[in-house]
């Protein structure tokens, strides 16, 4: 990739084919645009790595487009955006060349979702650390064996190279980038102006517990899940909870389990710690983190994010449980 010189604009090359995904497209656009109604000059251009101008998404929404073989100069950042074709088709070698052209002339280079199969598939992953939609992590480590793949996060930097899940996750990436340009206060602007309920940032679970989590058939369950979800602090153990729905504990306890796969205590416990990692990974104190979540102690946040190699704040280090591992971290 090459080097950038600071510029009052940045321009933003979306590469968009047949069949992307409208999110994908979509997501990081909004961010960019709302970038631009703080004062921060995004210029964001669409291509096409065919020779047609127009491009029609799996939804049916269509865009106009550049042609590949013209790219917008000075790029700073690519974004590959995704689609299944990518996968079930494999990535065309015309695709895979347009890739390599518009990474040489970009500073960095972000792929949302299977938008990364068209990075490895182009050679631009090896020896990286990259993820992708959690549907297809199986087929993108069999495509990419010189790839370290992450399984778990949300999206992942790599030096000036950014992968992320699919959809949704696009404006989680989306909205790094821009805190990595302009600070994180930037980023938080647009996401509360976006109503996000909040900032996934690289480190955080693709899937969260309560979508990983089979949604109970009983309404006192689904009433007890959600609770539990807006108020991890509260008190839920196993009797003062079957109190207050009006349940034996040994009832409520079979039923609970039967129908999440988990015990009642488990779940909470899942829950809070997950709550406090998105805490501390926004900036709260791990004290803080463990009081506002209903965790007794900040350690065992801590003991996570090492577990998982997982951000804390730029500059900083986590070494891996076998202390021999040192990961970069960044701030997003």
């Amino acid at each position: 990739m090459c080097h950038y010189a600071e510029q009052r604009s940045r321009r933003i090359a979306m590469l968009v084919f047949d069949g992307a995904r409208t999110l994908d497209v979509t997501g990081p656009l909004e961010v960019f645009d709302q970038a631009r109604t703080f004062g921060y000059d995004y210029s964001v251009a669409l291509h096409t790595w065919g020779e047609a101008s127009t491009i029609r998404c799996s939804s049916g929404l269509t865009f106009d487009a550049t042609p590949a073989a013209r790219p917008a100069p000075d790029v700073d950042t690519l974004v590959i955006t995704g689609g299944e074709s990518l996968v079930s088709e494999g990535v065309p070698v015309q695709l895979q060349q347009v890739v390599r052209d518009h990474v040489s002339r970009s500073r960095r280079v972000a792929a949302v979702g299977v938008g990364a199969f068209a990075l490895g598939a182009a050679g631009l992953l090896a020896g990286r650390r990259a993820t992708t939609h959690w549907r297809h992590l199986d087929a993108f480590a069999a495509m990419c064996a010189d790839t370290i793949v992450d399984r778990e996060s949300v999206f992942v930097r790599d030096g000036e190279v950014w992968t992320s899940a699919g959809a949704g996750a696009g404006i989680d990436l989306a909205l790094a980038l821009v805190a990595d340009d302009y600070g994180a206060d930037l980023a938080h602007q647009i996401s509360k102006d976006l109503v996000m309920i909040s900032r996934r940032m690289e480190g955080h679970p693709q899937l969260s517990v309560a979508a990983r989590t089979p949604r109970p058939k009983h309404a006192v369950l689904e009433r007890l899940l959600a609770t539990i979800a807006v108020d991890p602090a509260g008190q839920y153990e196993l009797d003062v909870v079957a109190a207050r729905v009006g349940m034996s504990p040994r009832h409520l306890a079979r039923l609970f389990k039967a129908q999440t796969g988990m015990t009642l205590r488990q779940y909470v416990h899942e829950i809070r710690l997950e709550n406090a990692v998105s805490l501390v990974l926004a900036g709260e104190s791990f004290h803080a983190a463990a009081q506002r979540s209903g965790l007794r102690y900040g350690a065992r946040i801590r003991d996570h994010l090492e577990a998982h190699r997982m951000p804390l704040q730029t500059g900083t280090l986590l070494v891996d449980p076998g202390g021999t591992k040192s990961v970069p971290v960044y701030a997003g």
